[in-house]
């Protein structure tokens, strides 16, 4: 990246700081310590001022989900008759000195809006008969007081935004600059919920008026609105499976030039895939060779692929409208299972099969997971690794030493989506059409696990689906990955030509 020389490039956490933006006239922009200019001149500044082309964007037409957006606002309100409600997008998060992370809206605020902009807030003002929304953002850098040219988040240094006329075209709600909304907050009267965690500035003037109880029903609220998902987000769940697909061929066909270095060729490689169609990875990839596979969150990715072990992918691309895939596949390095790498591959199969059939309307969430573990305990008790019988190996959970983890998720927006809401809903809830979950049952033998024989050390197993609940049963959207030992062997053989 460049080296800031200019003026002070950093700029207040966030331009709803309960202290006033950096940014207004009567605030001068600080300078950077150790920047090579010491200065602005009367003459440059006057400069900077004028001789821009007009770049207003007119005729915009709405994001694809604004409609979607706005019907997800109105089962909001409805929750909520006579209350504001404010859901902030969150700010920028510094990495080191004055270098950022990229930035990620809040998954609430993203969801209500489609706009992924730092600094956002979302407002529904109570009105006779539901809400009125309004988006607070930050207006077009300021030319006048040097903001655009002289702030390290000045456009000319992070790129243009949207101006509030157009962020209105885009989203459909009106938009205001969020640079008044935390004194607009702490004038305000009634009932007021926050989401929490994301602003502290606007949590800051809200401090008097809201409890924490009341905010995380805000928030749990939020969380079980997404648990169906409407026919845009099966698209882009469905577009995320699909890039996904393609990295995990673009792996399959490096897996020698991985050899040749380490699991972080296959992260990189991955990663490409991620960020040519989508918006990044939905989460940090796993990919784990050899006995790394035993640990269930290995993104370290650092340690040596070798011919003769099983590469664990556990990835996902996350689209342009933040909604992620999460799809696993245990595979071969060399492009052929061992006996016991099969034997213990197949059994892992077996049970994501009997999970998968379990995913229906009106079926618990529960049954996949306890379909699944059955078979695993079935294995374990065949195998003379746990004594039966499967009932009592059940009853006691005796088989997660060697499965450890549930057998899936909600997936959505987050990875691990819908986490906030009620038990009820959720774990304990009845599966609907529209719901998404991930199905990943696995086998993990840690090398140093004396109670198994010394062949299945080392070794772990897991194969992860993305599934959608359907009107009629489920639909596997990354069905395109081949899942059964043959067909893996097979597709493989093929990519490596």
């Amino acid at each position: 990246m460049t080296v800031a020389d200019e003026l002070n490039p950093a700029v207040s956490d966030g331009a709803a700081d309960a202290a006033g933006p950096e940014t207004e006239s009567e605030e001068p922009i600080k300078q950077r310590k150790n920047g090579l200019y010491p200065g602005v001149s009367d003459e440059l500044a006057e400069n900077m001022k004028s001789g821009w082309a007009d770049t207003e964007l007119r005729d915009l037409e709405p994001v694809e989900q604004a409609e979607h957006t706005a019907r997800r606002r109105a089962a909001l309100s409805a929750r909520f008759p006579g209350e504001r409600l404010v859901v902030p997008a969150g700010h920028l998060k510094t990495r080191s000195n004055d270098t950022e992370y990229n930035f990620r809206a809040a998954t609430e605020y993203a969801y209500l809006t489609g706009n992924q902009s730092e600094d956002g807030v979302l407002v529904l003002e109570p009105v006779a008969g539901g809400h009125e929304a309004t988006l607070y953002l930050l207006p077009r850098s300021d030319r006048e007081n040097g903001e655009f040219w002289l702030s390290g988040q000045g456009e000319l240094w992070v790129g243009r935004r949207h101006s509030l006329a157009e962020s209105e075209a885009l989203y459909g709600i009106p938009a205001a600059d969020v640079r008044e909304l935390a004194e607009k907050l702490r004038e305000a009267a009634g009932p007021v919920r926050v989401v929490r965690g994301h602003d502290a500035g606007i949590e800051a003037a809200l401090t008097d008026k809201v409890t924490a109880e009341r905010d995380e029903e805000l928030r749990v609220s939020l969380s079980e609105l997404r648990l169906v998902k409407d026919a845009f987000e099966v698209g882009e769940l469905q577009k995320a499976v699909d890039s996904t697909v393609r990295g995990f061929e673009d792996v399959v066909k490096v897996l020698d030039k991985a050899e040749a270095t380490s699991e972080r060729y296959i992260e990189g490689t991955f990663f490409l895939r991620a960020r040519v169609e989508g918006n990044d990875i939905g989460y940090g990839s796993i990919c784990a060779s050899g006995p790394h596979a035993c640990t269930l969150h290995w993104v370290r990715n650092d340690g040596p692929v070798r011919s003769g072990d099983l590469l664990l992918l556990d990835a996902g691309v996350e689209t342009h409208s933040l909604y992620t895939a999460d799809v696993t596949r245990t595979l071969p390095v060399n492009g052929t299972f061992s006996e016991v790498q099969k034997k213990i591959y197949d059994a892992v199969y077996e049970a994501q099969e009997a999970g998968i059939a379990a995913v229906k309307p009106g079926g618990k969430f529960r049954d996949f997971h306890d379909a699944a573990q059955r078979v695993l305990a079935e294995k374990l008790v065949e195998w003379g690794l746990v004594e039966g019988p499967v009932e009592r190996v059940l009853e006691l959970g005796l088989q997660r030493r060697w499965t450890l983890h549930g057998t899936g998720h909600m997936l959505g927006m987050d990875v691990h989506d819908c986490a906030v809401a009620r038990t009820e809903t959720y774990v304990d809830g009845t599966l609907e059409p529209g719901m998404c979950l991930t199905v990943e049952p696995g086998l993990y033998f840690q090398a140093d696990d004396l109670t198994v024989p010394e062949e299945y050390r080392g070794i772990g197993v897991r194969i992860e689906d993305d599934i959608l609940v359907t009107e009629d049963g489920n639909r596997n959207l990354s069905a395109a990955l081949p899942r059964r030992s043959d067909e893996v062997e097979a597709w493989m053989a093929s990519l490596k030509g």
